[in-house]
This record gives structure tokens, sequence and C-alpha cells, in this order.
């Protein structure tokens, strides 16, 4: 089952990169490093010394001055998921979707775009108290590897810790990275401000928070008290109002946190929006690391 849902994944990605572009994240993702390798940028007027193969014919006739095509350098990119793991994993997010499959689709996508480029993944998470660690690797058979071992995890009996996860890569992992955080809004709050400022100093660090349902929506249920809400609970108009600012309180808190080192986060409540969310988050990503 879960070698299907991940052919799913990859199925997805490929229709996404085919019907979008070559290059599917339009510049935001190879604009984060340069390196060697060759790379389109722009024009400019031809100077005595370069190569005639590099004259664009066609814009020089139209602009009626020599021009050549300018690059910038690309080189290949080192791709880190760090998955969030533990109970609140069991849990569904605001689109009524395991949090789980969420999370290995959305660094499944992360993954198999990273791939298109040639680029190497890695993968990181905690099993009960455990690091997990895939070294980074090019090539479809490490990112399915990846997918299936995190897609067959059973998360139950313990907490995630994605603060341990992380000081792994500080203490162990000297390669620059693109480190993509996949956890949640408590699992953000809980990553230190230390660790976040040690971590941006040698890494492009971005987080996909996995969104969670009201607990006091219809038919919710509870994973620290591994029931169902009682629905008296859920039509309490007080207690929505306070689950609301709670919410709100711990996203204040975040973003605070993690704007402070120029850190951007997406939010993903379903499958279907994930590819489009990941762009989205890469843009910004650049944007704010470009002023």
């Amino acid at each position: 089952m879960i070698n299907n849902y991940v052919a799913q994944i990859r199925t997805r990605v490929g229709i996404y990169a085919s019907k979008k572009s070559s290059n599917v994240f339009d510049g935001s993702y190879k604009s984060i490093y340069q390196g060697n390798g060759l790379d389109f940028e722009n024009l400019r007027e031809y100077i005595p010394g370069d190569s005639i193969r590099d004259i664009d014919w066609k814009a020089s006739s139209r602009s009626g001055k020599v021009l050549v095509k300018r690059y910038i350098a690309e080189k290949k990119h080192n791709i880190m998921l760090v998955f969030d793991s533990g109970k609140n994993m069991t849990a569904v997010t605001k689109a009524l979707e395991s949090k789980h499959k969420v999370a290995l689709n959305a660094g499944g996508t992360v993954a198999y775009l990273a791939g298109l480029n040639g680029d190497n993944v890695g993968a990181i998470y905690n099993r009960s108290g455990l690091i997990q660690y895939y070294p980074l690797k090019t090539g479809t058979m490490n990112i399915e590897r990846i997918l299936t071992e995190y897609g067959k995890e059973d998360f139950e009996g313990y907490m995630g810790d994605i603060e341990k996860s992380l000081q792994y890569i500080i203490r162990y992992i000297n390669r620059k990275m693109i480190v993509f955080v996949i956890t949640d809004d408590k699992g953000m709050s809980t990553v230190s401000d230390d660790t976040i400022k040690k971590l941006t100093y040698q890494h492009d660090v971005l987080f996909i928070n996995i969104s969670d349902a009201d607990i006091t929506e219809k038919n919710a249920y509870s994973v620290e008290k591994d029931q169902y809400v009682p629905d008296f609970i859920a039509d309490n108009k007080e207690l929505k109002a306070m689950e609301h600012q709670a919410k709100k309180a711990l996203l204040e808190h975040n973003e605070k946190k993690l704007s402070k080192y120029k850190i951007v986060t997406t939010q993903v409540d379903s499958e279907e929006d994930i590819v489009d969310k990941i762009t989205e988050l890469l843009g910004g990503h650049k944007h704010a690391n470009s002023r």
C-alpha cells in the first residue's frame, strides 16, 4: 500500500512538471545557491573577448545592438527533509486528511522535484527517541526508500522531537543544505531559538506546517486523550473561542521566532495544494533573503 502511495506522489509530480515547465520552481529553487555549471540569466551588450557562440542573434537584430547571453553559476543542491513523527502525526489536518500522509506527500513532492534537478536528497526523523538518518544521495531509488520507510512508520506510543532531529544536523552534518522542516504548529514551537540560529548560520531553512483540525469540530479526535471529543465539548462556544485564541497565540509566537531569522513557512491542509504551496514557499524564501 505504501509503495502504491509513493508511486502516486511520483506520478502527480511528473504530471505537474510537464504541465508547468521544465523547471518547476521557476528559478526560486536554483537561485538559492550559485556554484558550478551554467544557467542562462539575461542579456548584456557584447564586450570584446566574449565568445561569438554566446551572441543572441535574434535579440541583437531586434535591439540594434550586439547582445550576448549572460550566465550565472549553478550547482547541485543538498536537500534535507526533516520529518516530524510521533502521536501528533497520527491526527488529521483541517481538511480531515491524515497528517502523516500529508507530511509524506509534502516531503515526497520536494524530493521528486529536487530529483528532476539531479540534486542530492536525504532525510531525518525521530523514532521513539532514536534518530533515523538517510544520507544525501541522488536518484529515484534513494527517494523512494526514504518515503517508503517514513510512510510505514507507526507513531503510536510516543511524542515526536523535531528539536532532536535538528540538533543532529547541527552536530554531525557539515555540508551546506536546504533544510525542509515538515512539522506542525506545536512542533515549530518546540524548536529553540538557539537551534534555529545555529541552523541558519550554515543552511537555508524552510518550514512546511501541516495543519491541525480544530478540536471543537464534529467527529474530532484527541490524540493526547486517545478518544473522540464528546459532542457537548465540540458544541461549546466558549471552548471554540478559547481554542481560536490559543491557536492564534501559537501562530504569532512561531511567526515571530522564524521571521527573526528570515525563515518563511507555508501551511498545508491537504494533499491537493502541496505543490503550489511549496512553490509559493520557495518564492517567499527568495524574497525574504533578497532584502
